[in-house]
């Protein structure tokens, strides 16, 4: 029996593996939209804001969506990092 279930103990790990790995997907999806719509929303103050006194300059815009990048990617990555930090203390 021992040669079953070494096979299957894999099969299950790997399973185990791949529920955690979409549980963390849908974790990163929901944050990574939640940091697009609130940057979103601070560039649309920004630029109205900026409309209205006279001072929008090029540069504060591109900080703004360096931010609004780094924000969104930033849920998966460290998410990415748990589960391989996760998969290789298992193994």
């Amino acid at each position: 029996m021992e040669v079953n279930s070494q096979p299957q103990g894999r099969v299950r790990r790997a399973v185990d593996d791949l529920i955690i790995a979409e549980m963390f997907l849908v974790q990163a999806t929901i944050e990574s939209a939640t940091a697009i719509g609130d940057g979103l929303s601070a560039l649309g103050r920004h630029i109205t804001t900026a409309d209205e006194i006279g001072n929008a300059p090029a540069d504060s815009i591109g900080n703004t969506l360096q931010r609004i990048a780094g924000d969104a990617v930033e849920p998966y990555t460290s998410r990415f990092k748990y589960l391989r930090d996760l998969i290789s203390a298992r193994s």
